[in-house]
């Protein structure tokens, strides 16, 4: 397994088709954080969070099936593997919605004492979609105020990943990557009001 560290997830791929399956499983366990973020933006309908995590693990099993880099236009396996996750999450979203509508003739209004009973006084839609609205408008600003390096450094610790692993992806020191997270951090702050 230790041979397979020292491996670009291309040759890992390679690898795996030649008939190594601890190249599959090597991939999967490294994008797994991957699949994690993916997954935990997006709703399911009458779905947990585990059951979307399980479609992303599918849509990654595709990409390293599937993955040829000839076909893929210079692409990374990493962009072809969020490629796939995401599809296949869709899909699964997809396939969801298409049995919502059918159930739509079915939907119960809770009154405003049934929904405080679930969620409790301060959990109220509007509170909630706010919050979601906030933070969305947030991160877009946070985003943009960083330079393409640092968006693939926040995109990767969104990932899961820390800053070691981060340089191994993006084949640069451990130091630079650092540097780059301390950047982050201070226009996170500016963009944020200093708040944490």
């Amino acid at each position: 397994m230790s041979d397979l560290n020292n491996l670009t997830d291309e040759e890992l791929v390679r690898r795996y088709r030649e008939g190594v399956p601890e190249a599959v499983d090597f991939l999967l366990q490294k994008y797994k954080p991957l699949v994690k973020n993916r997954a935990m933006t997006k709703y399911l309908k009458d779905g947990e969070a585990d059951d979307l995590i399980q479609e992303g693990m599918i849509g990654l099993y595709k990409a390293v099936r599937d993955y040829e880099p000839e076909n893929e236009r210079g692409a990374s396996f990493f962009t072809f593997a969020a490629l796939c996750i995401d599809r296949q999450l869709m899909h699964a979203i997809e396939a969801s919605s298409r049995q919502k509508r059918r159930a739509q003739t079915e939907a119960v209004l809770l009154t405003e004492d049934e929904w405080e009973s679930y969620m409790g006084p301060e959990e109220s839609p509007e509170k909630i979609l706010l919050d979601l609205e906030v933070a969305d408008e947030t991160y877009d600003r946070i985003f943009e105020a960083l330079s393409g390096m640092e968006k693939r450094v926040f995109n990767l610790q969104l990932c899961g990943y820390d800053y070691r692993e981060i340089a191994d992806i993006l084949g640069k020191t451990p130091k630079s990557i650092d540097n780059a997270i301390q950047r982050i951090r201070r226009k996170t702050k500016e963009q944020t009001g200093g708040a944490k």
